[in-house]
């Protein structure tokens, strides 16, 4: 039998929290653990202790956020956020531990993982909203004679609210943006008495000693009060039926005039290499029409059925998704992409949800630059289906575009991943990144990698037009990534040797961190593509919506992981 592959190891975010009212008092724990990219909940633990002081409950907390990683992944790497400066500092070997209370506990939780794959980083504790939550929770269970239920738990949905009616200047040191950690001066966090070990410390603003009334939780093993938050399936990149060419339809779902609509779609998307040109596309958005003589047939990603209204007669028909995912299986028509019926803070936690597989690398390899991709809102060309590449006349967003940004903003600010973004140098790509950066508190680099292919003599024709003048050339185009539209523009070739250039040197300059990369559809389809190893003829089998999100992670021996694609439940 042949060796099996290595197993894949994951990363994983440990927000962690423990209160007492009264220090000491009745007490608790909350723990979360979460996906580094999307901030998915995936494991919450919570547990009353009975009267125990603050230390211990967040002690408590750490050991229980820790053991529900490992039970998901030993082989992990974590890195815990708290807003205990005593824990975090103690935990990163730069402060003693006095106090004979304490000192089991860290050990304890020392022995979880080795002490090389876990990190520790001081948040505020308006970003650790999450474990706060679950800590007051099994307080208030503990209160009533009850243990914390999982079933009954509404603390991912409370602390999105909160982040939702938080002001917006906040947002770049909000809940999980990774806020810097300020060491605090000895023993300011419940009279523990840890003073600064000899190798490290310095002083820094102190945390107020007072938090009673702050509820908190701790489940000293996975059997007592956690849970596993299950995501929803999501499709990730659509395959093609029947072989045609594909470059996806817009953002209403509409194929290009006479161009068979074939294969799987996210949510409607535009078409590659333009901004929504009416090449032939693969699958239909949830809207399912069609253009004007031509059939829509194909899957839809969302779950939603394909069928609908179709130009000139034509039949549009489909049906509900099986849309082929990150990680191999089916999507089997799930809400997929965010399908979002509640509230816009309930709907970024569903859509928080669709990541569809893991990082892949053993556990030395350290944190991945991860590159989540954004292409840029809609302009004034996109409803028109017209090439609109770097060759042509750079548009603005249109106002549509302008409320795209806005919304893929307020989602990435609760979310608070992105710690840095870098745009295109186009216009649209540095309007929607300027937008984003503005919500986020972060500056736009701009890196010339970014841009999309020129479309030479194309640029601002439909496809239609485009085969009405140059036939012979768009078969050769559709047939060969080598082929150059008219008139000496990139071919697909071309663009792919300079994203893979870029693509190294942003590894290199952003290794370990999340990165917002704002960008258009052949070059966000690119780093898709060849993070797959697919063929070039894959980019005709993507549909890449306006203002969608994708991500990919890159790892330290130069293997990269595909986490999500065409995510568009902000804009609904």
């Amino acid at each position: 039998m042949a060796d099996q592959a290595p197993r894949p190891a994951r990363e994983f975010v440990v927000e962690a929290d423990g209160g007492s009212r009264g220090n000491p008092g009745p007490a608790g724990y909350g723990a979360v653990v979460l996906d580094p990219v999307t901030g998915e909940a995936l494991v919450e633990a919570a547990e009353y202790l009975g009267v125990v002081t603050n230390n211990v409950a967040e002690y408590r907390g750490l050991l229980a956020g820790l053991r529900a990683a490992a039970e998901l992944d030993p082989d992990a790497t974590v890195h815990v956020r708290m807003d205990s400066k005593l824990v975090v500092e103690q935990m990163s070997g730069r402060w003693k531990i006095k106090h004979p209370d304490m000192k089991p506990l860290a050990a304890e939780a020392a022995r979880v993982f080795p002490p090389a794959r876990v990190t520790y980083e001081w948040i505020p504790r308006a970003s650790n909203k999450h474990a706060d939550r679950l800590a007051n929770e099994a307080m208030d269970a503990g209160a009533r004679g009850e243990a914390w239920s999982p079933s009954d738990s509404t603390a991912e949905l409370d602390a999105a609210a909160a982040d939702r009616a938080a002001p917006a200047g906040r947002t770049a040191g909000s809940r999980r943006t990774g806020a810097a950690s300020a060491v605090a001066p000895a023993g300011t966090e419940g009279g523990d008495g840890g003073e600064p070990a000899p190798d490290g410390g310095g002083a820094a603003v102190g945390e107020p000693l007072a938090r009673a009334g702050r509820g908190r939780v701790d489940a000293a093993s996975l059997g007592a009060g956690t849970r596993a938050a299950t995501g929803t399936g999501a499709s990730a990149i659509g395959t093609s039926g029947a072989g045609a060419p594909a470059t996806g339809t817009s953002a209403t779902g509409t194929s290009g005039a006479g161009a068979p609509a074939t294969g799987a779609s996210g949510t409607g998307a535009s078409a590659i290499g333009t901004s929504g040109a009416g090449a032939p596309a693969t699958g239909t958005s949830a809207t399912g029409t069609s253009g004007a003589g031509a059939p829509a047939t194909g899957t839809s990603g969302t779950g939603a059925s394909a069928t609908g209204t179709s130009g000139a007669g034509a039949p549009a028909t489909g049906a509900p998704g099986t849309g082929a995912s990150a990680t191999g299986a089916p999507a089997t028509g799930a809400p997929g992409l965010g399908v979002a019926a509640e509230t816009s803070g309930e709907a970024d936690v569903r859509a928080a949800k669709v990541v569809a597989s893991p990082g892949w690398g053993p556990p030395d390899m350290g944190a991945p630059a991860t590159f989540v991709l954004l292409r840029h809102g809609e302009t004034p060309l996109t409803p028109q289906k017209r090439f609109s590449g770097s060759g042509g006349s750079d548009p603005s967003l249109s106002p549509v575009g302008r409320e795209q940004a806005e919304r893929v903003a307020a989602s990435l600010a609760r979310r608070g991943t992105i710690e840095a973004v870098v745009a295109s140098p186009l216009a649209r790509t540095r309007e929607t990144a300027g937008i984003v950066a503005a919500r986020l508190g972060l500056e736009v680099a701009i890196e010339e990698g970014l841009r999309e292919t020129d479309f030479g003599a194309w640029e601002g024709l439909t496809f239609g037009e485009v085969r009405e003048r140059h036939p012979a050339d768009l078969d050769a185009w559709l047939a060969s990534p080598d082929a150059e539209p008219t008139g000496g523009g990139e071919s697909f070739a071309a663009t792919g040797t300079r994203i893979a250039a870029t693509r190294d040197r942003l590894v290199a300059a952003y290794a370990g961190r999340t990165v917002l990369l704002v960008s258009h559809v052949t070059p966000i389809k690119t780093f898709v593509r060849l993070a797959l190893g697919a063929p070039p003829e894959s980019l005709f089998r993507m549909e890449l919506s306006a203002a969608s999100l994708s991500a990919v992670a890159y790892y330290a021996d130069g293997g990269a992981s595909v986490r999500l694609f065409n995510e568009t439940s902000h804009l609904r």
